[in-house]
Formats: C-alpha cells, sequence, structure tokens
C-alpha cells in the first residue's frame, strides 16, 4: 500500500462488495420491516406508555446509525488490488500460509483492512502488529512481532492464489 492509498480506508474488492450489499439491505429490507413494526406498535394506543413504540424507535435509531456508519466507510474506503504489491511478497488482499515457529502451527491468513479482518475466518488485519510485521514480506523471510505473550517468529512458506 502506498501512503496514498492510506488516507483512506484500505479495502479488497470483496470486502467493498460487502459493505455495498450490507448497506442495500439495510436500506431496503430493513428500513421497510422497521416502518411496518412502527407502525404496528404505533396501532396499540398510547404512545406514552407504549413500550413496544420506543423499542422499535431505538432500533430505527440504531439501524440509521449503522446506514451512516456504512455510507462514511464507502466514502473513505480506498479499494486496493493484491495485483499492485511486489510480487512474490505477502501483501494487502493476498493470501499465504505463515508458520508459527514457535509451534509448528501453519495458518493461512488473507491480509485486509481492518473493518473486513476476522482471525477466525483466515483474514488478519494489516494493521494488526503481526500484519504489519508480515505486509510484503517475501515468501521464506523470518520476521519477528512483539505480542502480549512475547516475540513470536513468523515465516511466510507459500503464496496462495484465490
Amino acid at each position: 500500500m502506498t501512503d496514498s492509498e492510506t488516507n483512506g480506508e484500505a479495502i479488497s474488492p470483496e470486502g467493498i462488495v460487502a459493505l455495498r450489499a450490507e448497506l442495500e439491505q439495510l436500506e431496503g429490507t430493513a428500513r421497510t420491516e422497521m416502518a411496518a413494526r412502527i407502525k404496528t406498535a404505533r396501532e396499540l394506543g398510547d404512545l406514552k406508555e407504549n413500550a413496544d413504540y420506543h423499542i422499535a424507535k431505538d432500533d430505527q435509531g440504531h439501524l440509521e446509525a449503522r446506514i451512516r456508519r456504512l455510507r462514511e466507510r464507502l466514502r473513505k474506503a480506498t479499494v486496493v488490488e493484491a495485483s499492485d504489491a511486489p510480487a512474490g511478497s505477502f501483501a494487502f488482499g493476498r493470501t499465504a500460509e505463515v508458520l508459527d515457529e514457535s509451534t509448528g502451527r501453519i495458518s493461512a491468513w488473507t491480509l485486509v483492512g481492518s473493518t473486513e479482518a476476522n482471525l477466525a475466518e483466515g483474514k488478519l488485519s494489516i494493521e494488526s502488529p503481526v500484519g504489519r510485521a508480515l505486509r510484503d514480506t517475501p515468501i521464506g523471510e523470518q520476521v519477528s512481532v512483539e505480542t502480549p505473550r512475547g516475540i513470536k517468529a513468523y515465516r511466510v512458506q507459500n503464496l496462495i492464489e484465490r
């Protein structure tokens, strides 16, 4: 990633598609369902003492806040292609098998932006200490990272084409 790309939120092409899909769902189906919920609650009578109505209105506020946050993320997003990085290195958007040299465990990780990160899915944030250390590391090279559990050594074994 270049300095110009770090001005916005780095996001993969897949991540931007998922972001747009979530926003579309919230602005369409979710808003329609929320309006129906509020209408039904209103019909129950006195709004001052109508808990269903107040809960629905609170939920509507949360929905609208989520929509605003997603729009802002889309506005600031910078799509970063894996092909923009040096060949043969573990870079943003690329997937690699990484060896934890202290345990011998090999993990398949994809370097992604912080909002896409999900270690259970093998998506490692490029902003995390491990992600920063591994970024642009050539195949076969070892890096050391200070973690809360002490210094860890990792080696990029190979890149996985997806």
